[in-house]
């Protein structure tokens, strides 16, 4: 459940109106309007990301400090966007088009650019572009009309990752990251092609965040419980300390780690833990100024200060949950690399 995310004080700004439907979602039940063509994964454009294509992907916020790795890279990343379908002018059907030029620069200039590029450092980035749901699918009461869009959304991952893994992966160690819808689909996306499965052996790590993920979520792949441990997960979900989103059970079993210590403990870890995050420019890395603590299946945070934060209403940080720990996910995403060759 994202939108673009040029800057995160903007983006966090906008989040009240991700979080109310409006007028612009879809009309009629699933089954009374068109569905967009299914995208044909041989070709490029239908990657937001591809490591011999240029693209937002291969960027660095701080070109003095960080290299694109990936022409080097032993490793492939297979990343999952959020949602960018949302409630802008003809965004009425359930599922985005991908000939949608606008909603693919959306994309690109958002959670590529913010997100994906993370792991630049590290693997080769591969991006599907696919039908995403629109946001609206996770408020609607028609559900049927929601879960048939969610199914459009994973039958293009799906399609995508087959074809990843018959042209592309050649037998290479694997990287899964999303985050909100993204993490929907890679979630199950895991138990398909993963977990029990001979592949598992492959995966360095999965990086799922931004929607919660049980612990019981799969039967072999385990949270990563140490920032040495590999072929498991990581989740967090980014809230104000203090707060609890509207749907909170005490005492759950979500699974939380804490992307300062990549443990799951409670310990406070102040924000001279954090190596850098991204806010207001792309260009720019901000270090010390974010904190994190893991509180009853969620990820508490102190309220970030920066030009432009005043103006911050919002107490969930939903749409920085990767912006905020840009350069300990990087650096923690190289280090479970080298520790799984060790391996």
């Amino acid at each position: 459940m994202q939108v673009s995310i040029t800057s995160v004080s903007i983006v966090i700004l906008s989040l009240a109106s991700c979080a109310t439907p409006r007028s612009k979602s879809p009309q009629l039940r699933f089954d009374q309007e068109p569905v967009a063509p299914a995208p044909n994964y041989a070709q490029a454009d239908a990657w937001a990301a591809l490591p011999d294509k240029k693209d937002n992907a291969d960027r660095v916020p701080d070109a003095t400090l960080l290299k694109d790795q990936q022409a080097s890279a032993d490793v492939d990343v297979f990343f999952l966007h959020p949602t960018t379908y949302t409630y802008g002018k003809g965004n009425i059907h359930w599922n985005g088009d991908l000939r949608d030029n606008a909603l693919n620069n959306k994309t690109d200039k958002g959670t590529i650019l913010n997100q994906a590029s993370i792991f630049n450092g590290v693997g080769k980035v591969y991006a599907p572009r696919y039908r995403q749901a629109h946001i609206e699918a996770f408020w609607t009461t028609d559900t049927a009309s929601a879960n048939r869009a969610f199914e459009i959304a994973y039958s293009d991952i799906k399609a995508a990752f087959e074809y990843f893994l018959n042209h592309y992966n050649k037998s290479r160690p694997i990287i899964i990251a999303s985050h909100s819808q993204g993490t929907k689909h890679a979630e199950r996306l895991l138990r398909d092609y993963f977990d029990e499965k001979p592949l598992q052996r492959r995966l360095v790590a999965a990086y799922i965040v931004g929607l919660p993920v049980s612990k019981r979520a799969f039967k072999t792949i385990l949270p990563c419980e140490t920032p040495e441990q590999t072929s498991c997960f990581c989740s967090w979900r980014t809230f104000e300390r203090g707060f609890y989103p509207a749907v909170h059970k005490k005492d759950n079993d979500i699974v939380v780690t804490n992307p300062l210590t990549w443990k799951m403990d409670t310990v406070y870890a102040p924000a001279t833990l954090n190596q850098g995050s991204v806010f207001l420019k792309f260009s720019k890395l901000q270090t010390n100024m974010v904190d994190a603590q893991v509180h009853d299946g969620i990820l508490w945070i102190k309220k970030p200060s920066f030009t432009g934060s005043s103006l911050i209403r919002t107490h969930n940080y939903h749409m920085g949950d990767y912006n905020m720990f840009y350069m300990n996910i990087r650096e923690n995403a190289k280090n479970r690399v080298n520790l799984f060759w060790k391996r």
